[in-house]
């Protein structure tokens, strides 16, 4: 459900699917951890909590069969990183809280969705995890709508990283149920990590 309050933008889920994988050497949103293309597995897993959820990709992606049939949002910025995922959705959609899930996060599952939903606080400019080398999770976060001149300023002085926003702005910051869910997957020995832990049982769907 849509997690809203009196004082508070509805959020809506958001998969960061426009990345480039230059060091996986494919397009990570195809990769297939759990029986389908990760950029499905996550928005299903969003949707669990928020009926309004889409996928933020590049233009060229549309044509991708893992994003077929999926509620896309398209990046209107070139070559910033994952910020401009987030400034297109809140572009498409003013007044929305968004809570976004990148595609290399491939151990999130319910637990953290829900926890992150239940750390909210929306008086602040967003709520993250703490990452395992103690900065902010920036693809796994809750960023409100107050954040949007937050980045637009810090777009305009050129610079794009999300974690650097997270670390200058008022951010709520949660523990993560579990370090390891908190796992990014860039390379393929990353990737086979990534597998062995979803084989060993260690990440609940």
């Amino acid at each position: 459900m849509t997690t809203t309050s009196r004082d508070s933008a509805p959020v809506w889920g958001l998969v960061l699917a426009g990345g480039r994988s230059a060091r996986m050497g494919v397009d990570k949103c195809a990769l297939e951890l759990h029986g389908e293309p990760q950029a499905r597995h996550a928005y299903a897993l969003l949707r669990e909590f928020m009926p309004e959820t889409r996928v933020s990709a590049r233009p060229e992606q549309r044509a991708l069969p893992a994003l077929a049939g999926l509620p896309l949002i398209e990046d209107r910025y070139e070559g910033i990183g994952p910020v401009s995922g987030v400034l297109s959705a809140m572009e498409a959609q003013p007044g929305v809280a968004w809570l976004t899930l990148a595609c290399d996060l491939p151990l999130v599952d319910a637990r953290g969705v829900r926890a992150l939903l239940d750390g909210r606080d929306p008086a602040r400019l967003a709520t993250a995890y703490m990452a395992t080398d103690g900065y902010f999770e920036p693809l796994f976060a809750i960023y409100e709508p107050a954040m949007e001149p937050w980045l637009r300023e810090r777009l305009g002085r050129g610079r794009y990283s999300l974690r650097e926003a997270l670390a200058d702005a008022d951010v709520r910051l949660l523990c993560p149920p579990e370090d390891q869910m908190l796992m990014n997957v860039n390379t393929p020995e990353d990737l086979a990590e990534a597998r062995g832990a979803i084989a060993r049982g260690g990440v609940r769907a």
